[in-house]
Order: structure tokens, then sequence, then C-alpha cells
């Protein structure tokens, strides 16, 4: 009997492994396989790489482009920028000059200064061969993008913000700016201001007036 249970049981574990295995048969696998790729999908991949290399270089040419034409368009702009200061003390040595009380009699202070503007006209010159411009400002409109405001100076006969005093010549290289001018700009009187000049304009008249009655 016991030979006999045994037997059953044994046949009832294959059984159940059998039905096992034939179940994992049956459900479909969870992972998905990668079906390999075609021919075309392959080109297309390439495609595009080539596609996005080409313009990567192509912005790369056009960057490298225009530093170089920067490099050498603006290339001297520090050299420019720094030799502007001979022209500011050709300026200040004519000055200095003029206001000299042992120059003043002096009979070849004309020639001196002839040499000084000779000098100074041949280095603009220079300048303007190198596409150097100086900024001409005067009684123009201020512009902040060519012009410095260092002070303000009351006027009638213009309206605000005319330029009427050039303190040091600006300039531009190739219609970039070098170094802006600094001036003296206008500004209206305040309103008080005419208010009160108006009286005391009157109360003058009025005793004018009263002077000469005495009289």
């Amino acid at each position: 009997m016991k030979e006999e249970t045994q037997i059953k049981s044994e046949k009832k574990e294959t059984n159940s492994k059998e039905e096992m295995v034939e179940e994992k048969k049956i459900q479909p696998s969870k992972e998905k396989i990668q079906e390999p790729k075609s021919n075309e999908d392959k080109i297309k991949e390439l495609e595009d790489k080539v596609v996005r290399s080409l313009a990567e270089m192509e912005n790369q040419r056009r960057r490298f482009e225009k530093e170089k034409d920067d490099a050498y368009e603006y290339g001297g702009f520090v050299l420019a920028k720094e030799s502007l200061s001979v022209i500011d003390n050709l300026d200040r040595a004519k000055i200095s000059i003029i206001n000299d009380e042992t120059f003043k009699n002096n009979k070849d202070l004309e020639k001196i200064l002839e040499n000084f503007e000779i000098i100074q006209k041949d280095l603009i010159s220079v300048f303007k061969k190198n596409s150097i411009e100086q900024i001409n400002c005067l009684n123009k409109k201020f512009d902040p993008n060519l012009h410095q405001a260092m002070l303000e100076v009351e006027s009638e006969s213009k309206e605000p913000g005319i330029v009427v005093q050039e303190i040091q010549k600006g300039f531009t290289i190739k219609g970039r700016l070098l170094r802006p001018s600094l001036v003296g700009i206008t500004k209206s009187k305040p309103k008080n201001e005419n208010k009160d000049d108006n009286e005391k304009n009157i109360k003058k008249d009025e005793n004018s007036q009263k002077n000469q009655e005495n009289e």
C-alpha cells in the first residue's frame, strides 16, 4: 500500500510540473524582444548625424569668420584709443604756452603755435586715413551715444540739451565709438528765477523814472 501511495504522489508531482511548464510556454514573455533595425532605419540615422555635424561645422565657420573680420576691422582699437592722448597733450601744451607770461612777449610765439597746429593736423590726417574721425559736437543736440555731459549751462537763446562747450574731443573708428566727447550742454532757467529777474527789471525802471522826475 505504501508503495502505491508513493507512486501516486510521484505521478501527481510530475503532472503538476508538466502543467507548470506548459503554462510557461503558453504565457507570452513580458520582456520585449527588440527587432533588428532595417537598413533603411540605419541609413536615416546616419543621414541625421551627418546633417547635424554639417550644421555645427557651418555655425563654427561663421563664428570664426566674424571673429576674423572683427579682428581685422578693430584690431587697432586699443592702440588708436591710446594715441588720442597725443592730441590731448598737444592742446594742453598750446594752452600752457599761451598762458605763460614768459612766452607772451616772445616774438617767436606765433611760429611755435603754428608748429603745434601743423603737428596736430598731420596727426589728425593720419587718423582719417585709418578711419578715425573726430566727432563734431558744438551747437548740436546732445547724443548719449557720442557725448558725455560734464556740466550744464543756463541759456535763454538756445533750447535745452544743445552742446555749447567741448571739454575734450571725441572720436569714432569706422563708425564705432572710440571715445565720447566731453561736453557742456544748455539747460533752461527755472521759472522762479525768470520771475525774479523780471521783477528786478521792473523795479529798476521805476527807480530810474523817479530819479528823472526828481531831477
